[in-house]
């Protein structure tokens, strides 16, 4: 009872508590209202040697000038281990999901990151089965994955879909982490719906801050995340797949903590621990031994303005960089990635096999080319092109249309079943692709379809309508472009 405060000031979330006594809490101490163990409160820094700033983690209807506030003299603790597997909950600990109580077994969400020695790197590829990602941003086993987009262009679903593919690898290896960080609480709902229905829910914890809670319990829960799947690494011998949706929310509450704490403003007005912020999270995401956490994080970015200094704050802990584009979506090819845009440290000739280095390369080359092509083509029309531009044109809009894919996680909203493509399948079909060995075949085919062997049917119907005339400038722009033997 000697380390108790009162209530200074309330603004906002925060809440200046003042100790009379000679116990003080100690940063991210928990403290609770004497009159409602519910109204729980993070002792976040001192405002004087007496006083401190507080985050309330609970409604702030509940506080109230001259209240009495006990200090617990612990930091904030969520439980880990196998038992949260298939369960819903919040910062607390509570479950959300209706099916009782969470285990007894708890971890302090405060850990510090992990010892340079201790930390173990490894370039090995990780196929998740969809195209785009594998063949033009391959993701890293123990790496980060950002995906980048504006409002509505499908991070979401994207990343529903990473997660439904890879867990179905090897689920007794396998296990995800779900951190929902200030979004809408209908999405949480239709992700746990979506992964009961595929039957992998057993495998994945999940843990909500919602869009409508405090920004004190939006910034905690990405951190509350990290502590599960490190439990997971650490001590349970598991591969970690850690998602997180959104990590812009996570700098957007720091931000909104930071303004009502009146903390001067950085650049572009985040506040000037943004960095350190990041910094803290993502150190934590790290490989250990031979146990590994992969991260992918939907990106939010405001304005579609990739420049926002909350974006590009979270670019430098990236491996991977996957942008969804808002034009790519209005043309109907989902997912709706900017291939150009996109890209992996993981694709070089080191880490991934060099036909598949040599395939991309070249494919990047061609769609730059025919992007370089799109405002000729906008204003004198596709007839206007050389021979040998307009067959660069028409096997880059295949090789887009091929990058099309129907989603597991999205069967109910296109009454399509979803595919998993094999990244061999991938290489060999844009290899086909470049090398000409469809261009009879109109670029309609390719969208939506899973291998290029699903277009094979169709060529030799589609080649016999072709005039003479355009197989006569195929023939002239293969010229052109054939190399000489050496």
């Amino acid at each position: 009872m000697e380390n108790y405060g009162i209530i200074k000031s309330i603004k906002g979330h925060i809440v200046e508590v003042e100790f009379y006594t000679g116990l003080k809490p100690k940063v991210n101490d928990v403290l609770y209202l004497e009159s409602d163990k519910n109204c729980r409160l993070q002792a976040y820094k001192s405002s004087d040697s007496d006083s401190f700033y507080c985050v309330a983690l609970s409604p702030i209807r509940g506080y109230y000038r001259g209240a009495k506030v006990l200090n617990t003299g612990e930091a904030l603790s969520i439980p880990v281990g196998e038992g949260v597997l298939g369960r819903v909950m919040d910062i607390f600990g509570d479950p959300k999901d209706g099916k009782g109580s969470m285990p007894s077994n708890r971890r302090s969400i405060f850990q510090d990151t992990p010892d340079y020695s201790s930390i173990s790197s490894q370039q090995q590829v990780l196929e998740t089965g969809i195209k785009v990602i594998d063949f033009f941003a391959p993701i890293v086993k123990g790496g980060k994955v950002g995906l980048f987009g504006g409002s509505g262009v499908g991070k979401t679903i994207l990343l529903t879909e990473i997660l439904h593919n890879i867990v179905n690898l090897d689920p007794l290896k396998n296990v995800s982490v779900f951190a929902g960080v200030g979004e809408r609480s209908r999405e949480g709902q239709e992700l746990y719906d979506e992964l009961d229905r595929t039957k992998v829910l057993n495998s994945v914890a999940l843990i909500f801050g919602t869009m409508g809670d405090s920004p004190s319990v939006r910034f905690l829960t990405g951190i509350a995340g990290v502590t599960i799947a490190e439990e997971f690494r650490d001590n349970l011998g598991k591969n970690v797949l850690f998602f997180v949706d959104n990590m812009y929310r996570f700098a957007q509450a720091g931000n909104e903590l930071s303004m009502l704490m009146n903390t001067i403003p950085s650049e572009d007005g985040y506040q000037a621990t943004l960095v350190s912020e990041m910094a803290n999270m993502h150190e934590r995401l790290v490989s250990r031994g031979e146990n590994s956490i992969t991260t992918v994080e939907a990106i939010y970015v405001p304005a579609d303005d990739i420049l926002d200094q909350g974006v590009q704050a979270i670019y430098d802990y990236l491996d991977s960089g996957i942008v969804l584009s808002r034009d790519v979506y209005r043309e109907g090819r989902l997912p709706a990635v900017d291939i150009l845009s996109s890209g992996s440290s993981a694709l070089s000739p080191e880490t991934v096999d060099f036909i598949h280095y040599a395939a991309s390369l070249e494919a990047k080359t061609l769609l730059k080319k025919a992007e370089s092509l799109d405002r000729i083509v906008s204003l004198v029309g596709e007839s206007e092109l050389s021979a040998e531009d307009k067959l660069y044109y028409q096997r880059a809009r295949k090789l887009r249309n091929f990058m099309t894919q129907n989603f597991f996680v999205a069967e109910k909203q296109t009454g399509r079943p979803g595919v998993y493509v094999s990244l061999k399948d991938t290489v060999k079909g844009v290899q086909a692709i470049l090398r000409g060995d469809f261009d009879e075949v109109s670029e309609d085919h390719f969208l939506f379809i899973g291998s290029v062997d699903e277009a094979l049917p169709l060529k030799n119907v589609v080649t016999k309508v072709f005039t003479g005339s355009f197989q006569k400038h195929r023939d002239e722009a293969n010229l052109v472009t054939k190399k000489p033997k050496k």
